[in-house]
């Protein structure tokens, strides 16, 4: 548990989902569980945690209702049962087209009940020769920033909410404003994570003066797909805190207010901003 009121335990999880609904959820219960036995007040679960199928359309096929549906009602036992607050990753819910679903974040409190949503608003494409990806296909894109706020012993922690492909948007996060978390759950394919994830990460922490927790998918799928993985924690220096190279598994770290105001009181470029 953190030392002081001004600090905050976080815990990001990494998996390697299946296409098997039930075994994936098994699988978050258990590392929820083991982040919570270790003091974590908040867990996040990447993209994609509940699954990960053969064909992109699988997710179609088990899309929500928002506020409906046995993948919510499970996350928001599991927030209960740990009393821990808990990021659900990415969940399909259902999107005005038929043929597509929302990728959505949901936050649950340690009542499991729903706090903060957040619709992934950039859709992810990539193609080379004997790779592609099309997420537009199956996905509809959000179009709303997300962000939630937790008050623990009287001090108010401020988190922004993206996910994956987000992360390359850097006019996302100053649309959010100052925080003092931006959590960004992931599936990072291995071609473009070895490249751009940790580069990406950090200068999004450093230019906006903030942590960032990220949680992802970690090895390689069922479906053939390789996810790149390293789950960290990055302070508001750019320095990072903890990282979890593949597979399943949760990394720990503590957020600290001291070191936030530290960082932006030695070099106040949120001050200095002129657009």
């Amino acid at each position: 548990m953190p030392s002081n009121n001004s600090e905050f335990n976080m815990a990001s999880i990494q998996m390697v989902s299946t296409p098997n609904l039930n075994e994936n959820l098994e699988t978050a219960a258990r590392l929820i569980k083991a982040a919570a036995n270790c003091g974590a007040q908040i867990a996040v679960l990447p993209e994609y945690f509940c699954l990960m199928g053969l064909k992109d359309t699988d997710k179609v096929n088990v899309r929500e209702a928002p506020g409906s549906g046995p993948i919510q009602e499970r996350i928001a036992a599991m927030a209960e049962e740990n009393c821990i607050y808990l990021v659900a990753g990415s969940i399909p819910l259902e999107a005005k087209e038929s043929n597509k679903v929302l990728n959505t974040s949901l936050v649950f409190d340690p009542l499991g009940q729903q706090i903060a949503r957040y619709d992934k608003m950039h859709l992810f494409g990539f193609q080379t020769e004997t790779e592609r990806y099309e997420e537009s296909e199956t996905i509809a894109a959000g179009s709303q920033p997300g962000q939630f706020t937790i008050n623990t012993n009287g001090i108010d922690w401020a988190f922004g909410l993206s996910i994956c492909y987000d992360l390359r948007f850097p006019e996302l996060y100053r649309a959010l404003g100052q925080v003092d978390c931006h959590i960004i759950p992931a599936a990072f394919t291995y071609t473009t994570g070895k490249d751009h994830w940790e580069i990406l990460l950090r200068a999004r922490a450093i230019e906006n003066q903030c942590y960032v927790l990220a949680s992802a998918q970690g090895g390689l799928h069922l479906n053939q797909r390789r996810t790149w993985g390293q789950s960290m924690l990055i302070d508001p220096w750019g320095e990072i805190l903890s990282n979890l190279s593949e597979g399943e598994g949760f990394i720990q770290g503590t957020l600290s207010k001291d070191k936030l105001k530290e960082v932006r009181s030695k070099l106040p470029a949120l001050k200095h901003r002129r657009l």
